[in-house]
């Protein structure tokens, strides 16, 4: 009982000081070995679990890096609410085969049609294959961009964007730019034109976005930055939100 308490107290400080913590459950994975599994077969159980044990703590970095205001998952999405989009576009989007591609998605549509849901299951996918994600809002990306030009940090801040494989800008709809943060917004979009992928949602069709920034020129050179290589999706139709919230309300009153 004695040497046994010292050797796990030895394995527990390799394990330690190696940083393999997950040898630490070596008597787990003896537990679930056949009698006639040899010491290799044991070694290559315990690695795998180690492998496994990291690569569950990258995802978990690489979502929280991405800061998600939150997690929101493929399959909770009601694929047959979309008129537009075919189901099968939608699961092989979610496949992320795209950002291999340097491929772009705008998803243009309504309120409460699940373009926030929809990037985000696209992002955690995407970070669950060990890519690099960054969400945000158009209008937090643009103060972003201005107080990091303020500071004089604007090239660290892009070099920053420019090391993620997938950008996900939300909302480009809600408020207007002035010229300073187009043209901010405009080169990081131009910036990863055919070198990484941007998802962009909006509740604009093209045409209206003349709306958002004071230079149509650059509009044109926007939109057909982001469109090209990419997929269009048109998600417009019934309000989700609306319609859960007039089914609640109907409840509550019967």
């Amino acid at each position: 009982m004695k040497n046994s308490t010292l050797h796990q107290q030895t394995i527990e400080l390799y394990a330690k000081q190696l940083r393999v913590p997950s040898f630490n459950r070596y008597e787990e994975v003896i537990r679930q070995m056949d009698k006639d599994q040899s010491f290799e077969d044991f070694l290559i159980e315990l690695l795998k679990t180690e492998a496994a044990s990291r690569m569950e703590s990258s995802q978990k970095r690489k979502i929280k890096t991405a800061k998600f205001p939150y997690q929101k998952t493929f399959d909770e999405l009601d694929l047959h609410r979309y008129d537009h989009v075919n189901e099968s576009a939608f699961r092989e989007l979610a496949t992320c085969d795209f950002i291999g591609k340097r491929q772009n998605i705008v998803m243009i549509g309504n309120t409460g049609r699940g373009k926030t849901h929809l990037s985000i299951a696209l992002g955690i996918n995407a970070c669950m294959q060990g890519m690099n994600v960054r969400f945000c809002t158009a209008a937090n990306l643009s103060n972003e961009l201005i107080e990091a030009m303020e500071y004089k940090r604007i090239l660290k801040f892009e070099k920053q964007l420019a090391k993620t494989d997938l950008l996900i800008i939300d909302e480009m709809s809600y408020l207007t730019f002035n010229r300073h943060q187009s043209e901010l917004l405009f080169k990081v979009i131009a910036d990863r034109a055919e070198k990484q992928s941007v998802v962009v949602s909006t509740n604009l069709k093209f045409s209206e976005w003349t709306t958002l920034f004071e230079n149509e020129t650059m509009v044109s050179a926007l939109v057909d930055r982001l469109t090209f290589r990419s997929h269009v999706l048109n998600m417009n139709g019934p309000s989700y939100r609306s319609e859960h919230a007039n089914g609640t309300t109907k409840e509550l009153s019967e």
